[in-house]
């Protein structure tokens, strides 16, 4: 059912905003009424080049990692390139510093752009953006009997009922997958929605902030070589900074050396402390690939105590990350679509009841539980503006008291309700009337 909402409205305005790529259409001349599908996108990334490029909202702390990575770079190799115009003056000190060459400088500016071309390609693409329903799947058991746990909140699609999870078949295991109350629909095995991006993604690996996007089916491939290149780039830079220091010593103190090779010594500083985080990230993420597991099913399930469903071997788990065809994207952000059909409109979530500790935190997203009965609220409903109510319902009687408005608050049905004999609440002993006192009709003032 994924995507079944947009296919509805392909035929409805003779536009596409179908998630298949056979389905997309270019309008020759579209109406005031229809806009690019980017423009009207209901999550919170930010598109560039008319759609063509897509981040996630933090796209800022983009500018950021690349001046981390480019600034150590192009530092060295205006050092090497230094030294190699020493070595066109003066044959002498050149041949002091032969080993910081034009090879060292080559490799080190292909690591540098290969770094940076990678970390671009992990943040402006589509990470496998699940496209989102416009209204809730069709239940299979829509007419069978009422179970109040599953029917509709705001009760206007009584015979609608949904389940929290549905149990789907994975190489010959029992998957459970999980209703996405802001997507409207069963997310595909191993999707998660990612509350910053706001959107369910395929193979959902986590949301990194130092790319500003979403890492998923689609880009993981590009990340895993971003952050091994960097790991490579900080070892490159932290070696040859060495190289330089130790082969100008001479018979000098180490320390007097340091003293005068100043940029030399804060890179290998710097790639230090950066080989550790990025470093560390290549090997966990290494281990994940041969495992074939994601960062969120690490932390969450913990294959290790269990059999994981998706792995296939080592050799072939590796090849299944990069050496198989990246699926196309499953959304056309530059396909023309109509501008009412993308009205955006409040969440429904279905009121689900008796829900365990673990089925609570896998709530993520749409749904807020009461403090009491631990039911779950619409957001229609979270964003109401309930100040002032009760004043309207109230009047004051002859002798100064508050009554309540009895169309709203029927007196009769409270009266009997408190005449009725003590009952058993959680174990204690109640009379009956402390769970109407925030109902009595008349308050005294």
């Amino acid at each position: 059912m994924v995507g079944g909402g947009h296919r509805r409205k392909q035929h409805k305005g003779n536009c596409c905003c179908c998630s298949s790529p056979s389905c997309r259409t270019t309008m020759s001349a579209p109406s005031s009424k229809h806009k690019k599908l980017y423009q009207l996108w209901k999550g919170s990334n930010r598109f560039f080049c008319g759609g063509r490029m897509i981040f996630g909202p933090d796209v800022a702390s983009l500018f950021l990692t690349t001046l981390l990575i480019g600034g150590p770079s192009i530092a060295f190799c205006f050092q090497v390139f230094s030294k190699i115009g020493h070595h066109t003056g003066n044959q002498q000190i050149g041949y002091e510093n032969e080993l910081l060459g034009y090879p060292v400088l080559l490799v080190g500016l292909i690591l540098t752009i290969s770094d940076l071309t990678f970390l671009f390609l992990t943040s402006g693409r589509d990470p496998g953006i699940v496209p989102r329903n416009s209204r809730p799947p069709e239940s299979e058991e829509a007419f069978e009997i009422a179970t109040p746990s599953m029917e509709w909140v705001n009760g206007r699609t009584p015979h609608l009922k949904l389940p929290r999870t549905k149990d789907v078949n994975v190489n010959g295991h029992s998957i459970k997958v999980k209703y996405c109350d802001t997507c409207l629909l069963y997310r595909p095995p191993r999707a998660s929605h990612c509350s910053i991006c706001n959107n369910c993604v395929q193979r959902f690996d986590h949301h990194c902030p130092w790319v500003g996007q979403c890492i998923g089916v689609r880009n993981y491939r590009f990340f895993y070589m971003f952050i091994s290149t960097s790991t490579l780039l900080c070892l490159y830079v932290f070696i040859f900074s060495w190289v330089n220091i130790l082969h100008v010593k001479k018979n000098d103190p180490l320390w007097m050396t340091m003293k005068r090779e100043v940029l030399s010594v804060v890179l290998i500083v710097y790639c230090f402390i950066a080989v550790w985080f990025v470093g560390g990230l290549t090997v966990f993420h290494f281990y994940l690939i041969c495992t074939n597991q994601t960062t969120y099913e690490n932390f969450r399930y913990r294959y290790d105590k269990k059999e994981n469903p998706y792995n296939k071997g080592m050799l072939r788990n590796i090849k299944e990350i990069f050496f198989s065809k990246i699926p196309p994207s499953m959304n056309n952000f530059r396909a023309w679509v109509l501008e009412d059909d993308h009205t955006d409109v409040g969440s429904i979530t279905p009121n689900i009841g008796g829900l365990t500790s673990k089925e609570k935190l896998d709530i993520e997203m749409g749904s807020k539980l009461a403090e009491d009965g631990g039911i779950p609220v619409p957001d229609i409903l979270q964003n109401l503006d309930y100040n002032g109510i009760d004043d309207d319902l109230k009047t004051k009687n002859a002798d100064g008291g508050i009554v309540y408005d009895p169309f709203f608050f029927q007196v009769d049905q409270d009266h009997r309700d408190s005449e009725q004999g003590p009952t058993m609440e959680d174990g204690n002993l109640s009379d009956g009337r402390s769970s109407h006192r925030a109902t009595t009709p008349i308050l005294k003032s």
